[in-house]
């Protein structure tokens, strides 16, 4: 089973159809205005305790920020990558940060691998790339494989270890909600031992699963519904990026002057 396509077998309601997607011009800030309602994320899942202080201290800087996100298949959208959430990330922090500010996030997709095997090959990765901040999205494959619980925590310890040890800020995003697959994998020992180990390590989790199935439950996006929709699946990785955007600027707590 393949994460994009869960993204691109769901629909969207009817009443977010109707104010996305047929707005007139004169109808432009309504729409607007609509957009934002979908993307509605409760300010307790865009906070985080822990910090990412390389971050920080580039924002303050003004220097570049490179970012690289290691992520499954729910990292892309097929042929339209400039929707998918790591280019609407990139996007968004280019408008809240300096205008002066370069900012670029890159994409390592490690399609059907689990977090012991990512591991493995990340020395090579992060020696090539150098980046400030790792978002490391896992857990999808290590569930779909029922990989054992411990063995999934062990390997994100260790993946953590060595984005630190390469220098990088790191931010953890657990697995994409999907209720047509609730009942066929368990996932709650995944995103468990994924906030322990963030705890652990002072880093901070973004709560991707919690945010859509929010999303999900308050009938902002219909992810149950399995005819395909290749237009849901960018709206839902726009709001995914900047819900992250936010997040991530957040746990740099730059100063006010620091932001556009």
């Amino acid at each position: 089973m393949r994460s994009v396509s869960l993204f691109m077998g769901l629909t969207m309601t009817l009443a977010v159809a109707a104010g996305l997607w047929a707005a007139p011009p004169a109808r432009a800030e309504e729409a607007q205005a609509q957009t934002q309602a979908v993307c509605d994320v409760p300010e307790s899942l865009l906070q985080s305790e822990s910090a990412l202080p390389k971050v920080a201290d580039i924002i303050k800087g003004g220097r570049p920020l490179d970012i690289l996100v290691i992520g499954s298949r729910s990292s892309s959208i097929g042929a339209s990558e400039d929707f998918a959430y790591p280019a609407r990330l990139q996007a968004a922090l280019r408008e809240q940060l300096p205008s002066a500010m370069a900012v670029n996030v890159s994409v390592e997709l490690q399609a059907r691998k689990s977090a012991d095997e990512v591991v493995k090959d990340l020395p090579a990765l992060l020696a090539a790339k150098r980046p400030a901040l790792v978002i490391w999205q896992t857990g999808t494959v290590d569930a779909m494989r029922s990989v054992d619980p411990d063995d999934f925590r062990g390997a994100v310890d260790d993946g953590i270890a060595a984005m630190r040890s390469a220098g990088a800020d790191v931010v953890l995003m657990n697995l994409q909600y999907s209720p047509r697959t609730e009942t066929m994998i368990s996932v709650p020992p995944y995103l468990d031992n994924m906030r322990a180990v963030a705890q652990e390590h002072d880093v901070p989790l973004f709560d991707r699963f919690a945010i859509m199935r929010q999303w999900n439950d308050n009938g902002d996006f219909d992810l149950f519904n399995s005819s395909h929709g290749i237009e849901l699946a960018k709206r839902v990785h726009d709001c995914i990026g900047r819900a992250l955007s936010k997040f991530v600027i957040g746990a740099a707590h730059p100063a006010p002057q620091q932001q556009n």
